[in-house]
């Protein structure tokens, strides 16, 4: 192997191997660290469902009615509770299914399954509907 100086371009000064060593280290490093700080980036973003609601379901059979949800994340999955006020006690969310800004959570209250799907308005407010009959309002419950 010849170990004499090598022109990258046609008008550049010569880089020998152990300058074309640290070149290329300095720029593999480089794009390691972009990549690491996309990813800690990525990860710490709070997702925009987490947290406590308060949710109006309108013109419900039994008038309008309020349900309280804490919705969580649990290493990347959502989980969540609610308040049935009738049996005044917590019940787990069946599941939770996110797309985008859109949530659909699935839950069982008073021996009925059901669904609630909301979408995002703003930083504090979303909309939506139980079943896709009946219209949903949520405010978050700051602390």
């Amino acid at each position: 192997m010849d170990n004499k100086p090598k022109r990258i371009f046609k008008n550049s000064k010569p880089i020998n191997l152990k300058q074309m060593k640290k070149i290329t280290l300095c720029s593999l490093m480089a794009v390691m660290l972009l990549i690491a700080a996309t990813k800690v980036n990525a990860q710490t973003a709070p997702n925009y469902f987490v947290g406590k609601w308060d949710v109006l379901l309108k013109g419900t059979p039994n008038g309008d009615a309020h349900i309280k949800f804490n919705i969580a994340d649990s290493v990347g999955h959502l989980k969540g509770t609610l308040r049935d006020t009738v049996e005044n006690k917590d019940v787990a969310v069946t599941s939770i299914v996110q797309e985008g800004d859109k949530i659909t959570l699935n839950f069982t209250i008073q021996s009925y399954d059901v669904n609630l799907t909301l979408a995002k308005k703003d930083e504090d407010h979303a909309t939506g509907s139980l079943m896709g009959m009946f219209d949903a309002v949520a405010d978050r419950i700051k602390k």
